[in-house]
Formats: structure tokens, sequence, C-alpha cells
């Protein structure tokens, strides 16, 4: 049985990325950061799915983690490597705290980079270790090619994972371990629907404060209308199963929306939005 570990498993692509590998016939281990959601995935999941409690960012935890896969691997490799978890830190870069942005880069690329370390030997990059090499999907967004107002940290951390990702996928050909790159748009998991909870009132007098308004509402929509995490399992699923998989697989909600911003000149795209988030100067 071949075995894939998934950071983030609790909730949204994590959890259905699990399902879906758990149906096809994989074993998975699954990371989350609190014991309920362990006991809970572990009763929704059955025996074939492993839970491994740590938070991302503690680099012991997942050392540790590692050491408990490795055992339960008896010499074999990892099939795959899904870095997952992730979170959204919003608000405008003058009164964004800098520890703000720190958590967002450590959850979202010091994490992703722990995870590598530690599971990358198992991938195969070891050489007494049996079996076929394993992959490394990391989980981006369009977010790591565009930069939104108000979502800056978010933005820069998921543009650092793709530098990340493009790195690391020329450094593993040395061992054959693939590094394959999702980038979904909006999909309805927690991460947006969390925006509810977000407390504005530290911006009430900033003159960004009825863009933020704004900017809160879309994301609550992006969590209801986004695109299923099913569909974004299946792709993981693709790149971690493929003969031939790509080094980047892109899913927009609306494609024909991301095709234009991608196309229309930069200054015109900056008008649009900051007309839709009232960001203009007043006339």
């Amino acid at each position: 049985m071949r075995s894939v570990v998934i950071t983030g498993a609790s909730t949204g692509i994590g959890w259905a990325t699990t399902k879906l590998l758990l149906d096809r016939g994989f074993r998975v281990f699954g990371s989350v950061r609190r014991q309920a959601d362990a006991e809970r995935l572990r009763s929704e999941f059955g025996p074939n799915f492993i839970p491994l409690l740590f938070d991302v960012t503690d680099e012991a935890a997942v050392l540790a983690a590692a050491r408990e896969v490795r055992a339960a691997l008896d010499g074999e490799t990892l099939a795959g490597l899904v870095n997952n978890a992730g979170i959204a830190v919003t608000g405008p870069v003058l009164g964004l705290a800098a520890d703000g942005f720190r958590r967002q880069l450590d959850v979202n690329v010091i994490g992703p980079v722990i995870a590598t370390q530690a599971f990358a030997p198992l991938l195969g990059a070891e050489t007494p270790l049996k079996g076929a090499k394993g992959r490394i999907v990391i989980v981006s967004s369009l977010a790591g090619k565009n930069g939104n107002p108000l979502t800056s940290a978010y933005s820069a951390s998921k543009h650092a994972l793709e530098g990340f990702s493009e790195s690391l996928r020329r450094e593993m050909m040395l061992f054959g371990i693939d590094v394959i790159i999702v980038a979904p748009g909006a999909v309805k998991t927690p991460i947006w629907s969390k925006a509810e909870e977000v407390d504005l009132s530290a911006y009430r007098n900033s003159p960004f404060f009825p863009a933020m308004e704004r900017i809160r509402k879309f994301m609550l929509e992006l969590g209801n209308n986004g695109l299923p995490p099913e569909r974004i399992a299946e792709v993981i699923m693709g790149a971690l199963t493929s003969a031939s998989p790509r080094a980047r697989y892109q899913i927009a909600p609306d494609p024909m929306r991301q095709f234009i911003v991608n196309v229309l000149p930069k200054r015109m795209v900056d008008r649009i939005i900051a007309k839709r988030l009232g960001l203009l100067p007043p006339p």
C-alpha cells in the first residue's frame, strides 16, 4: 500500500484530498494541530488514516512525526508529500503589524520548508529505502502570481512558495523526486469563511477601513461560491499519480476573468481593482 503525508488535513483541500486518496487505496498520514481533530478524522476515515499531531511551524514536532512515518513505512519509500497547510492574514501594509506578516510567512513558507526537509528523505532522497521515488505537491494559489490589495502578506507568502517550489524542483532532480505546484483560485474552505471573525476595529480610523469592509464581504462570497475542494483534490491526485505531470496546475473559478487579469496592462488592472474597493483618491 502506497502512503502519502498531507499537512493541514482537518478541513478543506486537505480533508478532500485525504478522502480521495483513501478511496483510491492509499494510506494517508494527515497532520492536525488538535487531538480532537485527530480523533474525529480517525473516526471519519478509518484505519488507513493515521493522524500526525503537529503545527507545521514546530520543527521538533514535524521531525518527530517524520520518525513515526518512517517506522510505519518499514523501509519503503513515501509516495508523496502534500504541503497544504496554510492561513490567510489580511490588512493594509501600512497598518498590519510585522508580527502578522511574520506569522503568515512562518505558516505558509517556513512550514513547507520544515515539512519538506523532514519528509524528503522518505520520498527517496535516501538510498537505502525500497520502492519508487515519491513526489512533493505544493499547494500555492492564484495569488502566487498576482497581488491583491489588503492581502499583501498572503500574496507575498504564495509568491515566495512559488519561488521555493521552482528551486526545489530543480534540486530534487538529483534524487528523481518531482515537485509539482497546484495553484487554485478561491476554494470553499474555512480559510475564507473565517473572514467574518476578523476584528477590523483596529482599523476603524484608517483610510483603508471602508475597503477592508468590502474585501471581507468579498472573501465571504469566495468562501460560499469558490471552487469545491474535491476539484482541487482531483488535481492533487493527478499530480501524485500521473505518468507525466505538469510542473504547475492552475485552477481558476472563472478562467476568462483570470485571463483578462493576466493580459490587460497592469495599470489598467490596478484601476479596476482600486475602483471596486474604493481605493482611488478623491477627484
